[in-house]
């Protein structure tokens, strides 16, 4: 169970830091990166959508992000202290 966790945790984390990246840049609709960019935040936002409402927003500055990313960090540490 844990071999195949790991790896979906990873890519989970690299999946919301590319949503962290994509958000800072300007992409227009008929770039091609805008298909990424949707399918990136469609992924993303069903999970990011409820911290968001929960979190207070500082600044302006969404840090639901960087709370799902310590999430999986404190999920995944465990679990792969133990492979």
């Amino acid at each position: 169970m844990a071999v195949i966790l790991v790896p979906l945790l990873q890519l989970a984390s690299f999946v919301f830091i590319a949503r962290a990246l994509l958000s800072w840049l300007p992409i227009r609709h008929d770039s091609p990166f805008a298909p990424v960019r949707s399918f990136i935040f469609g992924v993303t936002e069903p999970v990011l959508a409820p911290i968001r409402s929960v979190m207070p927003r500082m600044g302006g500055i969404d840090l639901s992000v960087f709370a799902v990313l310590v999430i999986i960090s404190f999920v995944l540490t465990p679990i792969a202290l133990r492979l």
